[in-house]
C-alpha cells in the first residue's frame, strides 16, 4: 500500500489549521488542542516544519507559529518532503537512490515516470486547497500521460540537455 506517513498526514492538518488563519501566531499548546494531537506531536511536527522552511517561529508573549509564504505557494509536495524527503515510488525513482537492479530490472523508466506524476500532482495542490472546505477538482487527464523522461532534444535523438537532469514541457505540464 502506498501511503504517508502519520507525521506527515499531522503535518498537513497543522499546516492547514495555520493556514486558515495566517494573520495569527499561532502556539503550539493550542495547535495541539485545536487539532486534537498529543502536543509533544505537534512541537516535533511544527520544528521540522521550521527546518524546511515552511513555517517561522517566534518565541516571547506575541510568539507562536506562522506561515513562511502564502498557503497559495505551499504545495502538498513541499509538506511531504519536510516530513520525509523526496517523493519517490521506488529507489530508482529519485536522484539520490541506489539501485542496484536499475540497469537490469526493465521497469525504472516507467517508475520514474510514475513517480513524476505523482510529484506533478502533488506539487499543484496547494495548502490553500488542503485548508479549504471545498473539494479538490482532479485533473481530467492524469498527469502520467503528460510527462516525458527526456528533453525535447533526446526525444529527437540528440544530446541530451546539461541542464536538465530529465523532463520536459508536454502538453503544458513540466516533466520536473
Amino acid at each position: 500500500m502506498l501511503k504517508l506517513s502519520r507525521m506527515t498526514d499531522y503535518a498537513a492538518v497543522v499546516m492547514a489549521r495555520i493556514a486558515r488563519e495566517p494573520e495569527s501566531a499561532h502556539a503550539a499548546i493550542d495547535l495541539a488542542e485545536s487539532v486534537q494531537l498529543p502536543h509533544p506531536t505537534v512541537s516535533k511536527t511544527l520544528k521540522a516544519l521550521v527546518r524546511a522552511g515552511l513555517l517561522e517561529s517566534r518565541r516571547g508573549a506575541q510568539g507562536g507559529y506562522r506561515l513562511a509564504r502564502p498557503a497559495s505557494d505551499i504545495t502538498a509536495s513541499d509538506i511531504i518532503s519536510a516530513i520525509e524527503g523526496p517523493v519517490a515510488v521506488t529507489e530508482c525513482s529519485h536522484a539520490d537512490g541506489d539501485c542496484e537492479l536499475v540497469n537490469t530490472c526493465g521497469v525504472a523508466d516507467n517508475w520514474q515516470r510514475v513517480s513524476r506524476a505523482i510529484g506533478e500532482l502533488l506539487g499543484s495542490v496547494t495548502l490553500a486547497h488542503l485548508a479549504s472546505t471545498t473539494p479538490l477538482r482532479m485533473p481530467i487527464q492524469l498527469p502520467i500521460q503528460a510527462v516525458s523522461l527526456y528533453s525535447d532534444e533526446e526525444a529527437a535523438g540528440g544530446a541530451p540537455d546539461k541542464d536538465s537532469s530529465a523532463g520536459s514541457v508536454v502538453n503544458g505540464m513540466s516533466g520536473r
